[in-house]
């Protein structure tokens, strides 16, 4: 079988990751699915900027923030991507014969473990799932060159045959990977004033959808009095919290800052109060899960108070300046 590609081309030595992923960032990942969205975007040559207004509505959810992701129906609306749920019927690899070199790419769960860019965090050290991106498969060489996090890369040898469970006996207990199924084959290419134009309106749209309460108060109480038992568990459960906690509302302003900071240089007025505000946000977490980590591995106390005063001021701030410039 020929090697088949979705998008030709790619080479994960030479491939230029989209610049809100470049080390400049303050979160350099956000999290798995998003960042495949917004690789895929920039693959596309098309502009991920334009669809970072849906972080707004996150919210904290009692135990972590939101998950946030860019709704299907507005990369629809944007850009003209097409994704629906995929029935995986037969092995998944099999779909990929049939759906990549119709020009269709395929997101879908994946075990980090086996997924050599995670090389220092998770690779062959911890079964954790996450969201990649097939794109180009030479299923005879056992190679797959894939989006994941911050970049593209390539999958090979034994954590191939693993990621897709292969040389293994049938395990009717096994439950087929969730996978989507993503056209590009009707993608539009927007002038950027229009572009920008459609990203205000989506922001008008999720600025409704806000929480109703500072969600930073109520992560702050629930913090407080889960301080202790995260100390107890140690620091591999406090980075598991912190992942569901500060690196989502962090990473999710930084997106916020950064469309800001893009639709400002497409002639958008007023947005710069906003756009501070939210900058100052994404970095306070990046402080607050430092110091946190701090605190559980000498497991002494730790007054976050004028930390959190700050960024309860910062989202309560960005949020009504956003109100009255939008």
């Amino acid at each position: 079988m020929a090697a088949v590609s979705a998008l030709p081309g790619l080479d994960p030595a030479t491939y230029q990751r989209s610049l809100l992923h470049t080390e400049g960032c303050v979160w350099v990942e956000k999290n798995c699915y998003v960042d495949i969205w917004i690789e895929v975007i920039h693959a596309l040559g098309l502009e991920p900027r334009a669809v970072l207004p849906f972080v707004a509505a996150i919210d904290f959810e009692g135990d972590q923030w939101t998950f946030f992701k860019p709704p299907h129906g507005e990369l629809r609306d944007l850009y003209g991507i097409d994704v629906q749920e995929m029935n995986v019927w037969r092995p998944l690899l099999e779909h990929a014969l049939e759906h990549l070199p119709a020009g269709k790419l395929i997101s879908t769960e994946a075990d980090a473990f086996w997924l050599p860019d995670t090389s220092g965090t998770d690779y062959r050290r911890q079964h954790t799932k996450s969201t990649i991106v097939l794109n180009d498969l030479d299923l005879e060489n056992r190679s797959l060159g894939y989006f994941h996090n911050a970049g593209y890369y390539r999958l090979e040898g034994e954590d191939f045959a693993r990621t897709f469970r292969l040389d293994v006996e049938p395990d009717p207990t096994f439950m087929p990977l969730f996978a989507e199924l993503v056209r590009v084959d009707r993608v539009v290419r927007r002038p950027v004033p229009e572009l920008a134009r459609m990203s205000c309106e989506l922001w008008r749209r999720h600025l409704t959808r806000r929480p109703t309460s500072n969600p930073v108060r109520r992560f702050q109480a629930r913090f407080e009095r889960d301080l202790p038992a995260i100390q107890d568990k140690g620091l591999a459960y406090y980075h598991a919290w912190a992942f569901g906690t500060t690196r989502q509302l962090g990473a999710a302003f930084e997106l916020a800052a950064l469309n800001l900071r893009w639709l400002g240089e497409n002639g958008v007025a007023g947005l710069e109060p906003a756009t501070a505000a939210f900058e100052r946000l994404s970095g306070a977490n990046k402080t607050f899960i430092l110091k946190g980590a701090r605190a559980t591995n000498s497991r002494k106390p730790f007054d976050g108070a004028a930390m959190f005063d700050s960024m309860a001021d910062e989202w309560e701030g960005g949020m009504t300046a956003m109100e009255h410039c939008i």
